[in-house]
């Protein structure tokens, strides 16, 4: 006869393929159900981008064909997203992470549009900030520019109500001030501000929260890490040498005690041109990003061709991870890495 006791038995074989540890241990066997014909569970997972749902489920089954049993067994995954620090969540958002750049025009608010709306897509819940305070560009990239968020009152505070755009509560001051008028502040002001569109926002819950910060080092940056749990950054290069010396610095500030925040991993764009003959051409030089990940011992989280559809993508407001082409296929992946990288660190 089979029972809830001899499934967990079995199951406690299952590994976590990222984590290391069994199913059951992990303590993500909920719900079995079993009758005469059939016995259910589910697995929650610790990430809803898990790339590894049909391995995880064949192994399961593997293990419990052994019990030599007649039923069937029916296998559904639901998801619970690991929070950075759950102690001292602000509000609801378990994940923070902040997307930099050492220097300018090297793609970082096209890759925090994708990498949100990646995430999205496999059924986490996201926010986005721009906090590209002086150049904001979301707004752009979502096809909002012309929207205004509304406001409501609770308690004392007048809360912002994000944007939605493509499942994603965006919150930019590009959508706060007119368009053809520029942001002239000094870096208190800049800094209170980037306060403000994390802890005055009405986000709801969320799995992650991306911040798209400005290029460099500067004190947006250091706001950021002091007064709020960022689970983790991403660091955005090109091949270029004169772009890596600046991602590393990009690194080292957040290497430095005051400002110590976990780097998730560098992503790599502009990294080759396919031909029409299939050929890479490395326009930009070849593995700048791969070196300076092992110079640093950081994850390369994937490496983002020269391709004309992302920038017609970002331009016409439509992220491209959102179509089906060759590089959102990439874009899906660096997702993946960085869901799978906050999950093994949140679990440890």
């Amino acid at each position: 006869m089979i029972t809830k006791e001899k499934i967990l038995e079995k199951l406690s074989n299952v590994l976590d393929p990222d984590i290391k540890k069994d199913l059951v241990t992990l303590n993500m066997i909920k719900n079995i159900k079993i009758n005469d014909l059939e016995a259910s569970f589910d697995i929650e997972l610790t990430t809803p981008a898990c790339p590894l749902k049909e391995k995880i489920k064949k192994d399961c089954l593997n293990e419990l064909e052994k019990l030599n049993s007649k039923i069937t067994y029916k296998i559904n995954f639901t998801s619970n997203v690991i929070p950075f620090d759950k102690k001292n969540m602000v509000k609801n958002i378990k994940n923070i992470i902040a997307v930099t750049s050492g220097k300018g025009g090297v793609g970082k608010s096209t890759i925090s549009s994708n990498i949100a709306v990646g995430l999205s897509k496999m059924g986490a819940k996201v926010g986005l900030i721009d906090a590209d305070i002086f150049g904001p560009s979301i707004p752009t990239m979502f096809n909002c520019e012309n929207e205004q968020p509304t406001f409501k009152k609770e308690e004392d505070k007048n809360l912002i109500i994000p944007i939605e755009q493509y499942g994603i509560k965006l919150v930019s001051m590009g959508l706060l001030v007119p368009k053809d008028k520029a942001i002239i502040w000094r870096g208190p002001m800049a800094s209170s501000a980037m306060k403000q569109l994390i802890a005055d926002v009405d986000w709801g819950d969320l799995d992650y929260l991306i911040v798209d910060l400005p290029p460099g080092t500067s004190d947006i940056h250091i706001t950021l890490s002091q007064n709020f749990p960022v689970t983790g950054s991403v660091i955005v290069t090109t091949p270029q040498k004169v772009s890596t010396i600046d991602a590393e610095k990009a690194v080292a500030m957040f290497n430095q005690d005051k400002t110590k925040v976990s780097i998730l991993g560098i992503i790599q764009n502009m990294s080759y041109f396919n031909s029409n003959d299939g050929d890479k051409h490395f326009i930009f030089g070849e593995n700048g990003g791969k070196e300076l990940s092992n110079k640093l011992n950081i994850e390369l989280l994937g490496d983002i061709p020269i391709d004309k559809k992302i920038s017609e993508s970002s331009d016409n407001g439509y992220p491209i991870v959102l179509k089906d082409e060759y590089s959102s296929k990439i874009f899906e992946e660096i997702c993946h890495n960085i869901a799978r990288k906050i999950a093994v660190n949140n679990f440890k």
